[in-house]
């Protein structure tokens, strides 16, 4: 570095020279950040060609190869927050040096010299494309992570979307099952009018055998035989209302 003051004081030529050392310390300080970068490259190429794989498999996917097409997901998006979270701390910490080192080229008003070549040139030829590195790299990282983000979601609302079918056809064959359990309670409910109105029909004709032997009646089969549709349609009645009942409590 050539440095031509002029007249300074002995504190603002201090001052002054720090400042320069401070670039150079920071210019150190900033690229720390590149290895970072270069090495995660690598790792972040991996993980994009795993992602599109990931996101073809899932456009042809069937229903049993979902599980697994979702645990590799989980395991890609473990792997891309992980290496956000171990490079991210560098990537904001050699921005935050590439600023230091424009504010004290800023800072020490520099003016160019005929056949020399300026500290800010300098700084500028020799740390745009570190500075842009980390940048990419770390916009790499973030798009990334969503993209992974969008995917997952993909594949959940898949996932969920399928299982809401296997509900709606669970729920179809119950109401299926209900339906025929309550047409066999139907045909049982039928059978057992059938049975009781028999069985009442039989006292009934107990009942008209006594009227005989009193003189009250001629014929106990005829008086039987009127007597079964009233024994019927009462039993019939009783039960509708039985069976109303409970389902208004039930409602």
């Amino acid at each position: 570095m050539l440095l031509r003051v002029g007249q300074l004081s002995q504190r603002r030529l201090g001052r002054l020279v720090q400042r320069l050392m401070e670039i150079e310390t920071y210019r150190m300080m900033a690229l720390l950040g590149l290895p970072v970068a270069r090495s995660a490259a690598t790792s972040l190429a991996q993980a994009e060609q795993e992602l599109a794989d990931l996101a073809q498999a899932i456009r042809s996917a069937r229903q049993d190869e979902e599980a697994e097409l979702l645990e590799r997901l989980t395991r890609l998006a473990g792997q891309v927050e992980g290496l956000y979270a171990s490079q991210h701390s560098r990537f904001s910490a050699s921005k935050a040096y590439f600023e230091l080192v424009d504010r004290r080229i800023h800072d020490i008003r520099e003016t160019r010299l005929p056949g020399f070549q300026s500290i800010g040139e300098f700084m500028e030829r020799r740390l745009s494309p570190a500075r842009s590195t980390c940048d990419w790299v770390a916009r790499r990282q973030t798009a990334l992570s969503e993209r992974v983000s969008r995917v997952s979601n993909l594949l959940r609302t898949r996932v969920d979307f399928q299982q809401e079918q296997s509900s709606q056809a669970l729920l179809a064959a119950m109401n299926k099952r209900q339906g025929m359990q309550l047409k066999l309670q139907t045909t049982v409910e039928g059978l057992s009018v059938a049975a009781i109105t028999y069985y009442i029909a039989g006292l009934i004709h107990y009942v008209a055998e006594g009227l005989l032997a009193k003189g009250w009646i001629q014929s106990p089969a005829m008086f039987t035989a009127m007597a079964v549709p009233a024994i019927a349609l009462l039993v019939w009645w009783m039960t509708r209302r039985m069976h109303y009942k409970v389902f208004r409590l039930d409602a």
